[in-house]
């Protein structure tokens, strides 16, 4: 396929409406160009891998419900990819329905899992008795009301975003139903580019690691590497290899870019400890805070130990 076709078009969790929406929609290149809805993560990180899309906005992490797994678990199985930005966009949940249908109505709700997970403190409240039917996103838990009939075994309302009926003639049962009013979700963007932005003095960079093995003190060793340079880490979330028990990776968020002699020093020292270290990408912080290093971090006291090395060995 053309170079052109893939710069032109960005894959996100559709449909039209969702919260992965609404973080693509902060991304100036991406204004104005093709988006591609699609119904799942392996689906929009494939459209990058296969060039048929320039880059897919994921989400990764939430307030409420941490890791999403099923983003951890691609960018750590599908090789060559890179994240190149992050976004957060605010998370509020309402419950809508088929016109007509009353709260009292209520026996099945359709929901995607996170949004599930981050509303049940008031579905179990107000409606304790309900059934729930997983979905693909929030937007398509909402329109499978309109596009399956009433009855047995379907759904009688759903969980989705305030902004739904701009889309679709549902009525609203409950508003600011989620469990935590300052509920974020963090989307990056991932495409196949492997060309680094410059340091900001804002930046993340994210990696995922392996054990050597299950020996006793190992997970210390892998967190002393940055503990000893002075990076910290924002984001350490395993998720299982999947050949055997107790076989975990670590999915890593370190302040600061790999420009920075102090977390470029850590992940050569990771990279001799681990046999798996993936370089996800290092990409300015969505909050745009300023990074603050104590002086013996500094890129200034790395570049001095340097060239006091090279000095004594001539």
């Amino acid at each position: 396929m053309p170079e052109t076709a893939a710069t032109e078009t960005y894959s996100y969790l559709g449909p039209a409406g969702t919260f992965t929406e609404a973080a693509l929609a902060q991304v100036p290149q991406a204004v104005g160009q093709t988006w591609h809805p699609v119904n799942n993560v392996g689906q929009a990180l494939d459209d990058v891998v296969s060039g048929r899309s320039a880059a897919a906005m994921i989400a990764i992490e939430n307030t409420v419900e941490g890791g999403v797994s099923a983003s951890q678990d691609a960018l750590a199985t599908i090789p060559n990819l890179r994240i190149i930005g992050e976004y957060l966009v605010p998370v509020n949940f309402v419950l809508v329905a088929r016109p007509g249908t009353t709260l009292a109505d209520v026996k099945i709700i359709n929901a995607h899992p996170v949004a599930y997970g981050q509303t049940r403190a008031w579905v179990e409240k107000n409606l304790p008795d309900h059934g729930h039917l997983p979905s693909t996103s929030n937007v398509a838990a909402a329109a499978s009301l309109l596009h399956q009939p009433p009855g047995p075994g379907s759904a009688d309302a759903a969980i989705a975003p305030p902004t739904i009926t701009r889309h679709y003639q549902l009525d609203v049962l409950a508003e600011n139903i989620g469990d935590n009013p300052n509920a974020v979700t963090r989307f990056v963007l991932v495409s196949r580019t492997t060309e680094l932005p410059a340091p900001t003095g804002s930046d993340k960079t994210s990696i995922i690691a392996e054990l050597p093995d299950d020996s006793a003190g190992r997970l210390l060793e892998m967190l002393e590497q940055f503990a000893t340079r002075g990076v910290n880490m924002s984001l350490l979330a395993s998720r299982p290899i999947g050949d055997a028990l107790g076989r975990y990776r670590f999915v890593i968020d370190l302040d600061g870019h790999v420009r920075d002699e102090r977390v470029a020093d850590a992940l050569l020292g990771l990279k001799r400890f681990s046999p798996n270290v993936i370089f996800l990408g290092s990409y300015p912080r969505a909050d745009k805070l300023e990074i603050t290093v104590t002086p013996r971090y500094d890129n200034t006291a790395f570049r001095d130990a340097r060239a006091w090395l090279d000095d004594l060995l001539g």
